[in-house]
Order: structure tokens, then C-alpha cells, then sequence
């Protein structure tokens, strides 16, 4: 099974960012690229060579959904699992895109203490499923 080391995180929230940035690289141990928005993300998720995106779903501009489709159009990034952090509302109303397009969900509020285990019990369940 691939190892997780590098998340891109993109998210609109600066101060949900924070709180995963200490969540994910503190008490994670993550190497972990934050960016506020899509454009930002298309801008800089290749170099980064990310092993697993984090998505916000509903953003300004380019949605979570919207992001990772354009992200998935480079060719280095096309096999880059997703696992989009949204309300349950949210969640049911995109349900089917999100089943079609991540490998899983987290559901905010999140609770900053399991945020890392959660992420990575998503990853590993998704790489023995393969």
C-alpha cells in the first residue's frame, strides 16, 4: 500500500485551514499545501506532487467538485485520490458526484482531535479495497 505524506488541502475558511493545518501537520505528521481556492490549487497542486487531495465543497468560484475535475486533467495528477470535508447536508445533496468522484467524506464539524486518523483510516480503507 502507497504511504501518505503530502496532502493538498483547499479550502476558503482561513480559519478551517488553521485548524487543519495543526490537525494534519502537528498532530499528523502530514507534509501538508494549503490553498485558498481552485485557481490557486491548479496553480500549484503538479509541483507539490500531492499523494491525496482535501476538498471544501462549496467554495467561491471553482466548487471542491469543480476543482478537482480540472485538477484531474493533468496527467500527473489523474490517479490523486479526493476525500471532500463538507456538511451532511451538502454531502446528500451532491451524493452521487462526490460516491463517483472521491474515495471518501468527512463531515464538518469535524472534530480536530480524530481529523488525522479519520483521513488516514479513508486512505487505507480505499487502498485495500483496491
Amino acid at each position: 500500500m502507497p504511504s501518505l505524506n503530502r496532502i493538498l488541502h483547499v479550502e476558503d475558511d482561513p480559519d478551517i485551514r488553521e485548524i487543519v493545518n495543526i490537525c494534519l501537520c502537528a498532530m499528523g505528521g502530514f507534509e501538508l499545501l494549503q490553498c485558498e481556492g481552485g485557481q490557486q490549487a491548479m496553480d500549484k497542486a503538479e509541483a507539490f506532487a500531492p499523494d491525496l487531495f482535501l476538498f471544501d465543497l462549496m467554495m467561491p468560484g471553482m466548487s471542491g467538485i469543480d476543482t478537482l475535475k480540472a485538477l484531474r486533467e493533468i496527467p500527473a495528477l489523474v490517479g490523486v485520490p479526493a476525500i471532500f470535508c463538507t456538511s451532511v447536508n451538502v454531502a446528500e445533496e451532491y451524493k452521487s458526484e462526490l460516491r463517483a468522484l472521491s474515495v471518501g467524506a468527512v463531515q464538518k464539524p469535524f472534530d480536530p482531535m480524530t481529523l488525522a486518523q479519520q483521513i488516514t483510516d479513508i486512505w487505507n480503507a480505499h487502498h485495500q479495497g483496491q
